[in-house]
């Protein structure tokens, strides 16, 4: 049986919207812990977090104007690592899901792990459960690729124009430093001809970003993919491509699977 030294790290995620999307596994990591660092959309969002537990952290200050996410990210991992090195039960609570574009906790869980500590995740409500909920898409029908957008700028992908796509901060694409807070109208120019290999010009695009109280609606704006560079960008905001070609039928596979239909079905057991 593994042994874990004292000191343990939870990540959790307490949801988009405010008060209402935090599950009672995650509230119980918060309200339980000795100490709760916290990096949330807004001032709101943390305040909630501070009622449920005497020592709550931000994470915010080590974001510094000018400077890499990444030197930031490195130091919010250490300050939660050093309170599990000095035996306390710590807590991250994180906006969204603390596993989705978040590297912070991926990262700090992996190193409690290497260091012996008891080291998990809580799921939370993300920004992509509620696009599908808000823009009516069942990734189920005819598929979802998801992308960071400037990972998707630099990197080849082969799109499928068939399904869905969807690009994530799109926001500060193109920022290679990880500095900037956003890029502006030359960035987008740069993925808007890259998306113009497999989408015309006209195709109607949508940028969404998920509501964070309850008193707000989503935003939902749609667009030509010509328009998206001039178009006014949140460093929240998400791209959505809706497919624009249909499904291709494979009639070789079809037929495969027409003669397994046709087949008595098997009693049970493997060979």
């Amino acid at each position: 049986m593994e042994e874990h030294k004292a000191g343990s790290l939870a990540c959790v995620g307490v949801g988009m919207m405010l008060g209402a999307h935090l599950t009672p596994r995650a509230r119980s990591c918060i309200e339980q812990a000795d100490v709760v660092f916290v990096l949330v959309a807004d001032a709101l969002m943390e305040e909630w977090v501070r009622r449920m537990n005497p020592d709550v952290r931000s994470l915010q200050p080590f974001y510094r104007e000018g400077m890499s996410r990444m030197h930031s990210y490195r130091g919010m991992v250490e300050a939660m690592l050093a309170e599990v090195r000095a035996g306390k039960r710590v807590c991250g609570a994180f906006y969204g899901h603390p596993g989705v574009f978040a590297w912070v906790p991926h990262r700090a869980i992996a190193q409690a792990r290497a260091q012996g500590h008891s080291g998990w995740m809580e799921p939370g409500i993300s920004a992509e459960d509620c696009l599908y909920a808000d823009l009516g898409v069942d990734p189920g029908t005819v598929g979802c690729q998801h992308y960071e957008a400037t990972r998707f700028m630099l990197y080849r992908r082969r799109i499928d124009p068939a399904a869905w796509l969807v690009l994530w901060q799109v926001g500060v694409a193109g920022d290679r430093s990880l500095a900037r807070p956003i890029t502006g109208e030359a960035h987008r120019r740069v993925l808007v001809d890259l998306l113009e290999a497999d989408y015309p010009p006209e195709h109607e695009v949508i940028l969404y970003r998920a509501a964070t109280l309850p008193t707000q609606q989503p935003l939902i704006r749609r667009m030509p993919l010509s328009r998206l560079p001039h178009a006014a960008v949140d460093p929240l905001d998400t791209l959505v491509m809706p497919p624009v070609e249909t499904l291709l039928p494979g009639p070789q596979v079809a037929r495969r699977l027409a003669g397994l239909a046709a087949s008595p079905i098997p009693s049970g057991g493997t060979t």
